[in-house]
């Protein structure tokens, strides 16, 4: 008898020990600091253009629409369309003599009658337009006109014939037109016509905004904010672990941001290593280590 309760008291003891060890061994998994996965990145010297954007098109600058102004009966017509004309060629003559004169030089892109048929008041006659006097014509919302003025440079880009040009801001228009509850204004830049633009052609039109030079920047990816919405990185602290720091920042183009303080050019910054390096567009921006954060 006491040798079946020495060995069941023998068993609760190693039941008992092997349960302590298991509850120690699961609460240091669960409890223990995580040792997590960063990427580095280094702040660098640099420099940062933001730009407006406007989506446009290409027109022409000259473009003369005739229009009858009464009852007529056109008796010959001295031209065809796609065929060049002059300023002061006769166009139409009319049943009573009359002639109808070409104001600008240019291509007949319409011709709207035939000869010995009566055209009524209003009726359009004939249009010529010059494809080589080209502007981009496009619209800006009230809230950014007053970032144009006339005589500003600005970066045209026509996707279709894959060109990138530079021009001058022509004009503004005065009186804005209401779209959707928003009030519009329109604005033109000359452009050169080189044989491949065609009046019609979607543009996308880049006016700097701000321009900041030799400045210490970042890649936008690895800020971060907190509950304040304040920006901050990650840094190395003491004891290799991971600190917040917070920044200042100042204009960002999209990808980069001015980092104005918290961080000096060549300084490495960390983030989580599932984050993309090739996203991060720095050289440094590839090499793991591991840090446990704080």
């Amino acid at each position: 008898m006491d040798k079946k309760r020495k060995k069941n008291k023998r068993a609760w003891i190693i039941t008992g020990t092997l349960a302590v060890l298991i509850s120690i061994m699961v609460s240091y998994y669960f409890l223990r600091p995580a040792n997590l996965s960063y990427r580095k990145v280094k702040a660098r010297t640099g420099s940062i253009a933001a730009y407006y954007s406007f989506s446009g098109n290409v027109a022409s600058k000259k473009r003369q629409s005739v229009f009858s102004e009464k009852a007529i009966q056109i008796s010959r017509i001295n031209t065809e369309r796609g065929q060049e004309v002059k300023a002061g060629d006769v166009l139409l003559v009319t049943a009573d003599g009359d002639e109808l004169i070409a104001e600008i030089d240019g291509e007949v892109a319409l011709i709207n009658v035939q000869e010995n048929k009566q055209v009524m008041p209003g009726t359009l006659l004939i249009e010529i337009v010059d494809y080589n006097e080209l502007e981009v014509v496009f619209k800006v919302d009230e809230y950014d006109v007053n970032a144009l003025s006339t005589g500003k440079e600005a970066i045209i880009h026509i996707p279709a014939v894959k060109k990138e040009l530079k021009g001058n801001i022509r004009e503004i228009s005065k009186e804005g037109r209401i779209e959707n509850g928003v009030t519009f204004y329109t604005a033109s830049i000359d452009i050169k016509q080189d044989g491949s633009i065609r009046t019609g052609m979607s543009a996308e039109i880049r006016l700097l905004s701000e321009k900041a030079e030799n400045i210490v920047v970042l890649p936008m990816d690895v800020i971060r904010f907190d509950d304040q919405n304040q920006p901050y990185v990650l840094k190395a602290g003491e004891k290799n672990k991971v600190i917040k720091q917070s920044i200042v920042t100042g204009i960002n183009d999209g990808i980069y941001v001015e980092i104005r303080s918290g961080v000096t050019d060549g300084e490495e910054v960390f983030y989580e290593n599932d984050l993309k390096p090739e996203a991060l567009l720095f050289p440094e921006g590839g090499k793991n280590i591991r840090l446990n954060p704080r």
